[in-house]
């Protein structure tokens, strides 16, 4: 780069001066091939990190419309170039300063790919947004590292990662095909009277419990049982085959260790799509797929979990329960209304995160204790008439009680991480040992009670929304001085998913809350909003780190928090 870039002259008149004369640089500035915003400046090193843009026309990006001519094709080219960015300005990444001076730092994608408010594309131009440290020792600005980063570095990354000359144009084909091939089966799976589909050759273990690359070593690859393998003809990359799990209610069986689990979790993350290599790439689940838990200590407010617990001691009404410190029924009952109440059309359940007396009573228990004395209807005897009312399916991690096998439409065992369908041998096997334990969920499930939020607790309202909320991993959102944990909400993937859901609960905190939406109709305006302005609908700023969500995971996450009012 020039030395006589006004930009360039500009930050060496800054070396040692204070931090604060860093703002005389925000703005726009003019380069060769692009345009650099400055938007906002840190207060010190040790802050969150600058914010700036880039604006690459497309006279000099020159990515063929085809690339992302599609929503879906555009959500995947932009995956792929924040996922370039990251990578070139890690390379170039090295310490200079104090604090997080000399970072580059763009959103972070894990396996999966979301869309994103970090990068941006149409006809016009590329758009990125990152953060960026700029550089001093202490409080005293260092002037000719900031000319290196931002006047050296930062060309060099965008000539590297947004040029479609620079770029390799098969791996950008096959991530954007990829892409759009996974969101299609998706949306075949219903049309096939499905709700998940697993590829064959699919790689379903992870490195560890803290890596979600694929498992590189002694990994076998999924082969679907020939009776559930279905076939689908690709867009984009033809033919492919794999185990079709049937809508209804499936029971995924086997010995500890042999796969049911991590076969489990892989459908689970089957809502979102994945990158090219991560070996689930071509596993899909229907979109409105959640994951069910016990979660004890949770809050729960005003929630009819009556078809599942009911008449408890002292005649207290659970038309409306509400606990500070659930157990783990009714924590796990209360999920399961909630999901449904957000609009859930498949429940996935492992028992190894179930609460027992929730999921099962047997013939023994029931002789002991009596119908009248157990306020708890477990879930098996309500999943059939779930399905049967309300259309829900659900995938039942089952190793330890065979009275499943009694409602299950498909079973599916896992041996040494391989499926096998055996519905028609635990079929006899039920009718061989008949359990005897009497049904105790009646014929229907129960009704669906619509819940209103109102202002009550939440109508605090503040007009700078970045004093509002905090992040902290994609475990805990803090929003005014409440701390949500949202641990065991399990498909959220990214930070960004989780900061962007604080704004969205900032907006209805401020737009919604007349006491005229109910839980449902609340959600639905919202996303709508979402779906027309984008990201950038649910702040004022042009942040480049928020992730889009479902609104099943907004509904989660409010129903954590323990400010929430219904009526």
């Amino acid at each position: 780069m020039s030395n006589s870039h006004p930009l360039n002259q500009q930050l060496l008149q800054l070396d040692q001066r204070g931090y604060k004369a860093y703002q005389q640089i925000r703005g726009h500035h003019q380069f060769d091939t692009f345009t650099l915003i400055i938007d906002r400046i840190q207060a010190d090193p040790f802050a969150s990190p600058s914010r700036l843009r880039v604006l690459v026309p497309q006279t000099v990006a020159n990515f063929p419309a085809l690339l992302y001519r599609t929503p879906i094709r555009a959500i995947a080219l932009r995956d792929y170039l924040n996922r370039q960015f990251a990578q070139v300005a890690l390379s170039l990444q090295e310490k200079r300063g104090s604090g997080n001076s000399g970072l580059i730092a763009i959103a972070h994608p894990g396996q999966h790919v979301l869309d994103r408010s970090s990068v941006w594309i149409n006809d016009d131009q590329v758009e990125v947004r990152f953060g960026v440290g700029l550089p001093a020792q202490g409080r005293t600005i260092l002037g000719q590292q900031a000319v290196a980063l931002l006047c050296n570095n930062l060309p060099h990354i965008i000539d590297r990662a947004l040029l479609y000359s620079r770029l390799d144009a098969t791996a950008i084909q096959q991530h954007v095909e990829t892409v759009e091939d996974a969101e299609w089966l998706r949306q075949q799976l219903a049309h096939r009277g499905l709700v998940s589909f697993i590829a064959d050759g699919s790689i379903l273990p992870r490195q560890s419990g803290v890596s979600d690359e694929p498992l590189t070593q002694q990994a076998l690859p999924f082969a679907s049982p020939e009776s559930l393998r279905v076939a689908f003809e690709r867009p984009n990359q033809g033919r492919i085959t794999g185990m079709g799990i049937p809508a209804g209610i499936t029971l995924i069986v086997g010995g500890g260790y042999h796969g049911k689990s991590t076969l489990l979790q892989a459908i689970a993350l089957g809502i979102y799509n994945h990158r090219p290599g991560d070996g689930r790439e071509t596993v899909v689940t229907d979109a409105k797929a959640v994951n069910i838990r016990a979660e004890d200590g949770r809050s729960i407010t005003g929630v009819d979990i009556s078809p599942f617990i009911n008449h408890l001691p002292q005649n207290r009404s659970t038309l409306q329960f509400s606990s500070g410190n659930a157990s783990g029924s009714t924590s796990q009952a209360a999920n399961i209304i909630e999901a449904l109440e957000a609009g859930a059309t498949t429940l996935l359940v492992d028992e190894d995160t179930s609460a027992t007396n929730f999921m099962i009573r047997d013939r023994r228990m029931q002789a002991l204790i009596a119908k009248d004395k157990e306020p708890i209807t477990p879930f098996i005897d309500k999943i059939q008439a779930l399905y049967g009312d309300y259309g829900v399916s659900t995938i039942l991690v089952m190793g330890g009680s065979g009275d499943y096998f009694d409602v299950a439409d498909t079973l599916i065992a896992m041996t040494d991480f391989a499926p096998q369908e055996v519905t028609a041998q635990a079929r006899a096997i039920a009718h061989q040992f008949a359990t005897a334990r009497t049904p105790e969920g009646g014929e229907q499930f129960g009704s669906l009670r619509d819940r209103t939020l109102v202002s009550h607790r939440l109508e605090d309202r503040m007009t700078d929304r970045r004093s509002r909320l905090k992040v902290r991993d994609t475990d805990e959102l803090v929003l005014d001085r409440e701390a949500i944990d949202v641990t065991a909400v399990e498909q959220l993937v990214e930070v960004g998913q989780l900061r962007a859901i604080g704004m969205a609960i900032v907006q209805i905190q401020q737009e919604y809350l007349d006491g005229h939406h109910t839980m449902r109709d609340l959600l639905e305006r919202l996303m709508t909003t979402i779906a027309q302005a984008g990201l950038d609908g649910l702040t004022v700023e042009r942040q480049g780190d928020l992730a889009m969500f479902r609104s099943l995971e907004l509904a989660a996450v409010l129903n954590r928090m323990r400010s929430i009012a219904v009526r």
